[in-house]
């Protein structure tokens, strides 16, 4: 790597979305522009790329398609190659599978000192058909060409770039994900916790399971929906699909949700939350039924929370869960499973208790968002 500590460096934190800048990058924007760098923020253009303003940061709004259109993706590239030579930023870090393929082809036109990408999950995974993963594993592959750094979230996509070579002689480090722990912890009142119940319409002595994510195929909805035929409990789905989603349509089941007399009136919808932290406490357990992550967040602020976990047996939210000490893990795509899991621990309260103290303390050993921030800045020499 060929940053110099003693100068102060401009730098660039690229990704797809207003709300992933915002939600995710914020906490390593903050960290570098403490450590005396100059941070900017790019992304299309949204709401939350003005919350990131108004806490002094700039962001350059330049629209990066998240669909497998060529030509857009074209456009996007010379945009941000004309951007990087006007800037002259010392370092480019991407974020996202689709802006990190064209940012980092941009920045090695425009002559970037550092390129560096956090890979956030690889795209591509052992269930996909081989000859679309084999195209992804490609992509990775010649983008690599022009990689300096490249961080992943998870210890096991760190060893599969390796396995590849998705970087051509540059640094592979797995720097792990993290969270606020002022924010997500166990601590709260019975009083606040039954508010929320009471607003939702779930009652104080009914079971609670929480599940985050995006309304999209792959984050396992209509698996999890189906289970809970089979599951005594409440499920409260916090999220909403965003208008540049893809990852598949499911509409038939959330109307399965909606309409069917056995889920109807147990399973509710919250939408987009700000309260996260708050309705994680006042919950008994959380579930991602995920098919594909990198080191998913949401698991770890479950964690933080003093929550059980059910989630499915894939790179990252196995290295989160300790199957049988923390929580459980099931195979993906297995309602069968799934429900047999959930139900297991919605009828032993002991073993939540037990699963939550393990998984918050092993919770503040390895995912305190501090530490993630100063294993990247320290790896980039900054």
């Amino acid at each position: 790597m060929r940053s110099d500590p003693a100068q102060p460096k401009k730098i660039c934190q690229l990704c797809n979305l207003d709300f992933t800048l915002y939600h995710f990058l914020m906490p390593l924007l903050r960290g570098m522009r403490e450590t005396g760098h100059e941070v900017v923020g790019v992304c299309s253009e949204g709401p939350y790329a003005d919350k990131a303003r108004e806490e002094g940061f700039r962001v350059e709004a330049i629209t990066i398609d998240r669909s497998f259109n060529i030509l857009k993706h074209l456009r996007s590239a010379g945009d941000l190659t004309r951007m990087f030579r006007r800037e002259k930023f010392d370092i480019v870090h991407v974020h996202n599978p689709v802006a990190a393929l064209v940012g980092r082809l941009a920045a090695w036109r425009a002559g970037v000192p550092l390129i560096v990408y956090t890979a956030h999950g690889f795209y591509f995974h052992d269930r996909m058909p081989w000859p679309k993963r084999t195209i992804f594993v490609a992509l990775e592959w010649l983008a690599g060409r022009v990689t300096d750094v490249l961080f992943t979230q998870s210890a096991e996509d760190a060893e599969t770039a390796r396995q590849l070579h998705l970087i051509s002689g540059g640094h592979i480090e797995a720097i792990g994900n993290g969270v606020d722990t002022a924010i997500f912890h166990n601590k709260g009142t019975q009083a606040k916790h039954r508010k929320i119940r009471r607003e939702i319409g779930s009652a104080d002595d009914r079971v609670v399971i929480l599940s985050i994510g995006r309304l999209v195929a792959e984050k396992g909805f209509p698996e999890l929906i189906s289970a809970m035929r089979d599951v005594d409990a409440d499920l409260w789905i916090v999220g909403e699909r965003l208008e540049s989603d893809h990852a598949g349509n499911i509409d038939r089941a959330l109307e399965l949700a909606r309409t069917d007399p056995e889920l109807k009136n147990r399973i509710r919808f919250l939408g987009y939350r700000n309260d996260v932290a708050d309705l994680m406490r006042a919950s008994d357990m959380y579930v991602l039924a995920s098919h594909r992550e990198g080191l998913p967040r949401s698991i770890i602020e479950a964690m933080m929370c003093g929550l059980p976990v059910v989630a499915t047996d894939i790179r990252g939210s196995r290295e989160e869960v300790v199957n049988g000490e923390t929580g459980m893990l099931v195979p993906v795509n297995d309602p069968e499973q799934l429900a047999e899991a959930l139900s297991a621990l919605s009828t032993d309260a002991k073993r939540r208790k037990t699963y939550g103290e393990a998984g918050r303390k092993r919770a503040l050993e390895l995912y305190d968002e501090r530490k993630v921030v100063a294993r990247q800045i320290t790896a980039l020499g900054l």
